[in-house]
């Protein structure tokens, strides 16, 4: 009998055991397309909503060829770099992008390589040059300054944007629904895996956002799904630790990862408007 239950037990480690290094192994070589969900087809533009724009099209320093909207708005007060997350392409953001609008802001929204019209597959250090090349585009061809010039990251997009503002200054940083790396996302979703050591794909902005040099704005609802609100108030307190004088503020918002912003409704657009006033003032 006793050896019969000594072979069960080790029957059971073993399956266990192997059962965890399968796991381990797909989080391991199948982690792009965990991260990255891309949508080609663009199903709508902002002509839409009523909205002038220019299809844009930019080439990367690595030959890529991206494409992007440029919405200027009437009497702009700034322009925002929208960076916008892991799903979906830019014709999936067009509420955000009037929100924006609204507030006086052009807008130039990129789809990252691999997405919508944009040529080539997602990785990480992809979408960083991807953002970079916005960036360049707004200064070179748009004549745009550095302090004209506010980057906002939704989710995925707010780890590329707190990349770039570490590489430049801009006016100000806005992060929205966003966390602190991709391992420590790992740890939420699979705890009984190393996720430290599996994760490939980094997006560390809890190490870069205390570098920022740039007015911040953290914004998370404490009802999100799918990153928890830690995360934001995890990158706030983190935020700017190397330079203690600049200014960050958080904006709590309430309802899921993907709507939340619609459903917070006055108070997320309100909150955005008070914080770009106070960006454009100093």
């Amino acid at each position: 009998m006793r050896a019969i239950v000594k072979r069960m037990f080790q029957s059971i480690v073993f399956i266990s055991i192997s059962v965890w290094l399968l796991l381990a192994l797909l989080l391991y070589f199948y982690q792009p397309k965990l991260v990255f969900y891309p949508h080609a087809i663009i199903q709508t533009t902002p002509s839409t909503i009523s909205l002038d724009y220019e299809d844009v099209s930019l080439v990367t320093a690595d030959g890529e060829v991206i494409n992007g909207w440029w919405i200027p708005a009437v009497e702009a007060r700034a322009t925002l770099l929208f960076l916008h997350g892991n799903a979906g392409n830019i014709s999936h953001r067009l509420e955000s992008i009037a929100i924006f609008n609204q507030l006086g802001l052009s807008v130039f929204i990129i789809d990252y390589r691999g997405y919508g019209k944009s040529s080539g597959r997602p990785s990480e250090q992809g979408t960083y040059l991807d953002a970079e090349a916005a960036w360049e585009y707004l200064l070179n061809e748009k004549g745009l300054k550095s302090d004209e010039i506010i980057v906002f990251g939704r989710s995925l997009g707010g780890a590329v944007a707190t990349w770039l503002a570490n590489r430049h200054t801009p006016a100000g940083l806005i992060i929205e629904s966003s966390f602190t790396s991709i391992a420590d996302i790992g740890k939420y979703y699979y705890p009984y895996l190393p996720t430290s050591l599996l994760a490939r794909i980094k997006y560390a902005s809890i190490e870069r956002i205390a570098h920022n040099k740039s007015p911040l704005l953290v914004i998370h609802s404490i009802d999100d799904e799918i990153i928890p609100y830690q995360h934001g108030k995890a990158l706030f307190a983190q935020a700017a630790t190397e330079s203690p004088q600049v200014n960050k503020m958080f904006m709590d918002i309430r309802g899921g990862h993907n709507e939340g912003f619609l459903l917070t409704g006055e108070k997320y657009s309100n909150g955005i408007d008070h914080f770009i006033t106070d960006v454009l003032k100093r």
